[in-house]
């Protein structure tokens, strides 16, 4: 795995300039917080910058990837999508990363609901079958299994009984593995390279998508972007950071007591 830690600019709207060189790598896995368009228009240049042969989107099912063939128009592209029948923010947002690479294959990685219950409900591993696609999920007790769920309670703002903690973790768990499936065989069907798009939780070198190919498929080079709002504490589990200014947004928690 590589890791170049860099702290990017903190430009309001990113430029392809601002992350300088890029490393070689087969995977860049570019998070971002969803809402925020400055991360969207970095994840957009570094796209044009990379010309990769795939793309994989967390906010997509493969079924949906599947129907989209040589649609570029924002609205019939979201259509095609049911972006917003699905609850993620203004599609406008992520169309200049689909034009940004108009010649890549459009990969789902997308977890259905069932599913996702499933795995609150018992866990991901028994929802993937973990034995049979090659690397194990991080064990459901210790130091970073007691982060995860400190994670899942501040995301919550503190909202959520305890006992549902730990389906939470499963569920984040379940989106993780997910992405690094459609990563490998996406770099398998394509020859790469490929970039994912997700949140930054799911970017993290230390737990989300480049740690399990890193067990998945130890030969390839893995690149992440984490995208933050505020300088990190220390250093930050991903290759390179980008900090920009906050989004302008309600409360979440706020949203979440009423």
């Amino acid at each position: 795995m590589m890791r170049l830690l860099a702290l990017l600019c903190c430009a309001a709207v990113p430029a392809a300039a601002d992350v300088g060189p890029l490393p070689r790598a087969d995977v860049y896995v570019l998070g971002e917080v969803h809402d925020n368009p400055a991360h969207h228009a970095m994840q957009a240049a570094l796209v044009a910058r990379i010309a990769p042969k795939a793309l994989v989107f967390e906010m997509i099912t493969a079924a949906d990837a599947a129907a989209v063939v040589d649609i570029t128009d924002a609205d019939a592209l979201a259509d095609a999508l049911r972006w917003d029948e699905k609850g993620w923010p203004d599609f406008t947002m992520y169309h200049p990363i689909f034009l940004a690479a108009p010649a890549a294959t459009i990969v789902g990685a997308d977890v259905a609901r069932d599913d996702l219950m499933a795995a609150m409900a018992s866990d991901a591993a028994s929802v993937l079958g973990v034995g049979t696609v090659g690397f194990n999920l991080w064990p459901r007790s210790g130091a970073v299994y007691d982060r995860l769920v400190a994670d899942q309670r501040d995301a919550h703002c503190g909202m959520l009984p305890d006992d549902m903690l730990p389906g939470m973790v499963e569920a984040q768990r379940l989106r993780d593995a997910t992405l690094a499936l459609a990563a490998r065989d996406a770099n398998d069907d394509t020859g790469g390279p490929v970039v994912v798009i997700t949140g930054n939780g799911h970017a993290r070198t230390d737990t989300g998508v480049p740690a399990l190919l890193a067990q998945l498929a130890p030969d390839l080079t893995v690149w992440s972007l984490g995208q933050l709002e505020a300088a990190p504490d220390g250093d930050a589990p991903f290759d390179a950071v980008n900090v920009t200014d906050p989004f302008d947004r309600p409360d979440p928690c706020l949203t979440l007591a009423r």
